[in-house]
């Protein structure tokens, strides 16, 4: 009997540890943590290393870039025939000056970049093309007026003048060339909002044959680049200028993630000739040419793909005095090969006027080299906005 009841003792105590156990391991499961003797563990989380924090921020570029993009708003006036009416005073009376469409104004939105403390802004020449006014707001919220240095369409590129003290530039990055993948940051005033920094990565180099300028070496990005970003900064992780964001591949107007931007190396060689001569100065020989396709190879004899095809030649221009005429397959320029109409172009640009070099042509299946003498690109016409 005894032996009964000391079972039933033991079942019932057996039964109410288990139930605490369970009501244990349910609300405070912490509490059933057994830990070794003489080891400690940690329940605090890993602090990430300085790598990682650089990695999961790029604050550091953005502060160092950001002072040295700035705002710029243009004005132009829009010259259109004046209202016949407009000298009648019962007319102006009942529908005032705004009826007049001479003082109507246009207002242009864009950005640019600060590369020197003494003043120099570098911006796209589309900004700025045919306005009256120029005004720069930089991001400590002040405003002076700009002048025009000088501009380089055939690269979509100007550079503006303020008499600031103390402007904070960008550097130019010194490092190799950006390459696909590397992150980069594009800073501008989308929209007129504010300053922006928009972040993604280099997707492609070299891209030219867009139709967006006469010389194209574009670096194409995925940071998200709107209206109004137009002459920013495209800096890499370290806040150096690598771009001038130009661009962007849309049929709706908004970003769909391919952006262009000017190498920073391109821009920094127009800034100094501009600087230095008022103009970016260029070697021209006069000729229109196309890409070599197989239709046109049947079409003329060509043997091969090589070269390009002279299309048209400019009267009286280098090319026509030195003999070349359309049919023609320009080969190669002072003794280096053409690939292709691009190649064609940053030869013969790269080339000093009135310097005598050697073309090598295709004419009727047969080899000959024909001497030209280099001129000077003329500039191209300005886009009327009328």
């Amino acid at each position: 009997m005894n032996m009964r009841k000391l079972w039933l003792v033991f079942a019932q105590a057996t039964t109410i540890c288990v139930a605490a156990l369970f009501v244990v391991s349910t609300l405070r499961p912490d509490l059933l943590s057994w830990r070794a003797p003489g080891k400690a563990v940690s329940v605090t989380a890993q602090q990430p290393d300085a790598g990682a924090r650089a990695i999961a921020s790029y604050s550091e570029a953005a502060r160092k870039a950001m002072p040295g993009v700035v705002n710029i708003y243009t004005t132009q006036k829009l010259k259109r025939p004046r209202h016949p009416f407009m000298d009648d005073p019962v007319f102006r009376y009942f529908f005032g000056d705004q009826a007049d469409p001479g003082q109507q104004q246009r207002a242009g939105l864009g950005s640019g970049v600060i590369v020197s403390e003494q003043g120099y802004i570098l911006t796209n020449h589309h900004v700025i093309e045919a306005v009256d006014q120029i005004e720069v707001v930089l991001s400590d919220m002040r405003k002076v007026k700009a002048r025009v240095v000088g501009t380089d369409p055939d690269t979509d590129l100007a550079l503006l003048k303020v008499d600031l003290p103390g402007l904070p530039a960008i550097a130019f990055s010194q490092a190799d060339p950006v390459r696909v993948g590397d992150v980069v940051l594009a800073i501008g005033n989308p929209f007129g909002v504010g300053q922006t920094v928009t972040f993604g990565i280099v997707s492609g180099l070299g891209r030219n044959q867009l139709g967006i300028t006469t010389f194209e070496n574009f670096i194409q990005t995925d940071a998200v680049i709107h209206p109004g970003n137009s002459g920013g900064a495209l800096v890499d992780v370290h806040g150096n200028l690598v771009g001038i964001n130009t661009a962007i591949y849309s049929r709706t107007g908004a970003s769909m993630g391919i952006g262009y931007a000017i190498p920073a190396s391109m821009a920094r060689h127009v800034m100094d000739q501009i600087i230095e001569h008022g103009s970016v100065t260029r070697g021209w020989i006069g000729v229109g040419v196309q890409e070599i396709n197989p239709e046109l190879a049947a079409l003329f004899k060509i043997p091969s793909a090589k070269g390009v095809l002279v299309s048209h030649i400019e009267r009286g221009g280098p090319a026509e005095r030195a003999g070349l005429k359309p049919g023609d397959v320009l080969l190669a320029v002072d003794e280096r090969p053409v690939t292709d109409t691009t190649a064609m172009l940053n030869l013969v640009a790269a080339l000093k006027p009135g310097r005598q070099v050697k073309l090598k042509v295709l004419r009727e299946q047969s080899e000959a080299n024909m001497a030209v003498t280099i001129g000077r690109r003329p500039k191209p016409q300005q886009r009327s906005f009328e």
